[in-house]
């Protein structure tokens, strides 16, 4: 039912217009467009987004019926991180703290830690990162300056109304800043936990566009595939409209070839978090190379196929069918 209700609640606006834009490129009908899909829509459970993202329009049927589509993706997350364990995940302020051999970073919570608290926090972290407890795609997400904090027990109240908790900047390793030093860009890594035997299923970089402060592809950042073997970047940049890019844009630093650091420690630390829970067996890790190794950022029990699939090129289904292959006492429930 979340899938449908999805329908209903859609920017059709704008859909409408970037389909234009497709009918116009590409010399296609645009009544044509609509109509497919719709049929897109209904017989593979595929977003509008989807369809615009993955270039649809452009696949046969074989192709088409091998993207993992948003409606697919529910079900599958629904039987491998089912809903009813999400909260060590979802609840980042409980991650950070649950996982602190992991993320290597303080946080404060104000409300749940006292106004005393905070102040110490302020007073050791000149700059800091502020969130929401629930945002998604990096939105409502700031970096901070303790010194222009004015009045810190307004600032307090407000984090408690607005539902914000403060964690300490991740200090970014040199590597890392010359590719975009605006943000902190973080690899998105999958794992799969195969009855105790952790796995990699695939790699990306996220990359900040160099203005905002936060590298998520939702946030106009970029992504670029990552060799699992290597740690090097691979090919080309791409955002979320399908932009390429060979170098980023405001650093001039070309994308292929670009070694990520501490690669093999970063591998490491994916490989033993993946291990950490047997109901939650699919997660996302998206991991940070700070000057003192790499660090997890923040785990997702639903990592998204929208980069994965446009940056193969191809859909992945896959995926999806080597892992539930391993789950038969699962599959089918949820």
């Amino acid at each position: 039912m979340a899938f449908y209700s999805y329908i209903f609640t859609a920017n059709y606006g704008r859909f409408f217009k970037n389909l234009a834009k497709v009918a116009q490129k590409e010399h296609r009908f645009f009544p044509f467009l609509v109509v497919d899909t719709a049929w897109c829509v209904f017989r593979y459970g595929l977003a509008l987004s989807d369809y615009l993202n993955y270039e649809i329009y452009k696949r046969n049927t074989a192709q088409r019926k091998d993207y993992v589509s948003t409606r697919t993706e529910n079900r599958f997350y629904e039987t491998v991180s089912p809903s009813a364990f999400k909260k060590r995940f979802t609840v980042k302020q409980n991650f950070l703290r649950e996982f602190k051999d992991y993320t290597r970073r303080d946080c404060v919570v104000p409300g749940e830690d006292d106004f005393q608290a905070v102040c110490a926090f302020l007073d050791k972290n000149p700059q800091f990162m502020s969130k929401p407890y629930d945002g998604l795609g990096g939105q409502n997400v700031q970096k901070q300056n303790a010194a222009d904090i004015q009045d810190r027990q307004a600032f307090f109240d407000q984090c408690v109304r607005d539902r914000i908790f403060l964690e300490q900047l991740v200090r970014q390793h040199p590597d890392m800043n010359a590719l975009c030093p605006a943000s902190v860009n973080t690899a998105r890594v999958m794992t799969f936990n195969d009855h105790g035997k952790p796995e990699i299923l695939w790699m990306g970089l996220r990359v900040g566009n160099g203005v905002n402060a936060v590298d998520n592809f939702h946030a106009q950042g970029m992504a670029v595939a990552v060799d699992q073997s290597t740690g090097k970047l691979m090919g080309n940049g791409y955002d979320k409209d399908g932009r390429v890019f060979s170098v980023h844009p405001t650093t001039g630093v070309a994308f292929d070839g670009f070694q990520l650091p501490d690669f093999e420690q970063a591998v490491e630390l994916v490989l033993k978090g993946a291990l950490e829970d047997n109901n939650i067996l699919v997660i996302g890790w998206d991991v940070a190379f700070s000057d003192q190794g790499p660090v997890i950022i923040e785990a997702n029990r639903r990592p998204g196929f929208d980069i994965v699939q446009m940056l193969d090129g191809r859909g992945r289904m896959d995926m999806i069918r080597s892992v539930l292959g391993r789950l038969p006492e699962r599959t089918g429930k949820g």
